[in-house]
């Protein structure tokens, strides 16, 4: 049995999770705040969430973890359903993707831990912890665009499957005859700092082109058709958003958002030196959009095979079913 610990926070955790999940050989149990996806068959754990109410007292241990709130109910019950977990079903190890909290709760109870790795500044003393303490990294992105600032200790233990997403080997629609180029604006429900006043800019800067947008208050379920066949993606850095584009090998404008650690910086820096994308800083003046867009059809979208080979969740699912065997060393 494996344990995978999904994040409650937007749609990406999940997606990749069930991505990876399908083509494990070992069974799965996903343990989420998550309400459970319809597409999902296996066991499911409802964890109770850790930040409702909200806490205003010491939630990061002094500095050293990133989310404990002291006294919450949530946060002791959802410990405590963890660990009765883990003592039932003896899991052979447990994927964190992403919390710190859960990678050092289920080491402290003998657990082998593979954290999938984030892009971005992690030095901090929370993600130093729980990348020292995960048996292995698993990084959702090309060994061509690594994070040049890691240490030799997380760099030695991880392993690059590249970017991948839900939509990866999904056939693309036949695109219906248009008297317009299409642009597509995704956002995901990760959160956004765009601003709608802005976008409203955007599109009055160039007419000649059909807008659509994608994500946020208007999140549709599949995304698929529309973004496959778009002349232009316009989204934010955000890993599962640029996984997505990546898989519909789109021409794109990726403006990198304000996130901890750098994240999204972080692979605005990676997807501009590999020139797989016009890539900005902030959301542009609508002056510029004319051109942004003309740059982005110029550069097209064949060089996403470089981010996003086609078979990262199989490639996960492979390294996963192999540490599964490998960490198994000793009774349980």
């Amino acid at each position: 049995m494996i344990g995978y610990y999904v994040h409650h926070q937007g749609h990406g955790h999940l997606h990749r999770a069930l991505s990876i999940a399908c083509h494990l050989d070992a069974p799965v149990t996903i343990l989420s705040s998550l309400p459970r996806a319809a597409s999902w068959s296996g066991p499911w754990v409802d964890l109770p969430r850790d930040d409702q109410p909200a806490s205003d007292s010491d939630v990061t241990g002094y500095g050293r973890l990133h989310w404990v709130p002291r006294h919450h109910p949530g946060l002791r019950s959802r410990m405590a359903l963890l660990s009765r977990w883990i003592d039932t079903h003896r899991p052979a190890l447990l994927i964190s993707d992403v919390s710190v909290e859960v990678t050092a709760f289920a080491r402290l109870m003998g657990v082998p831990v593979i954290a999938v790795g984030m892009r971005g500044d992690r030095s901090d003393a929370a993600h130093q912890l729980g990348y020292d303490l995960a048996d292995r990294l698993l990084l959702p992105w090309s060994s061509a665009f690594p994070e040049p600032q890691w240490p030799d200790r997380w760099r030695n233990k991880s392993v690059h499957v590249g970017a991948f997403s839900r939509f990866d080997g999904r056939p693309v629609p036949k695109r219906e005859p248009g008297d317009r180029p299409t642009a597509v604006v995704l956002l995901g429900t990760g959160g956004s700092d765009i601003d709608p006043q802005a976008m409203d800019e955007a599109v009055r800067a160039v007419p000649d082109w059909r807008w659509t947008f994608l994500g946020a208050d208007r999140w549709t379920a599949d995304p698929w058709p529309v973004l496959s066949t778009a002349d232009v993606v316009i989204g934010h850095c955000g890993n599962n958003i640029v996984a997505e584009i990546a898989a519909a090998r789109r021409p794109a404008v990726l403006i990198a958002q304000t996130r901890p650690h750098g994240e999204q910086a972080a692979t605005a820096r990676a997807l501009r030196r590999g020139r797989l994308a016009v890539v900005q800083q902030r959301w542009p003046a609508s002056r510029d959009w004319p051109g942004l867009l003309s740059q982005a059809v110029a550069l097209g979208g064949r060089r996403w095979r470089e981010w996003a080979p086609g078979d990262g969740a199989e490639r996960a699912a492979r390294f996963i079913d192999f540490q599964a065997r490998e960490l198994t060393c000793a009774p349980r």
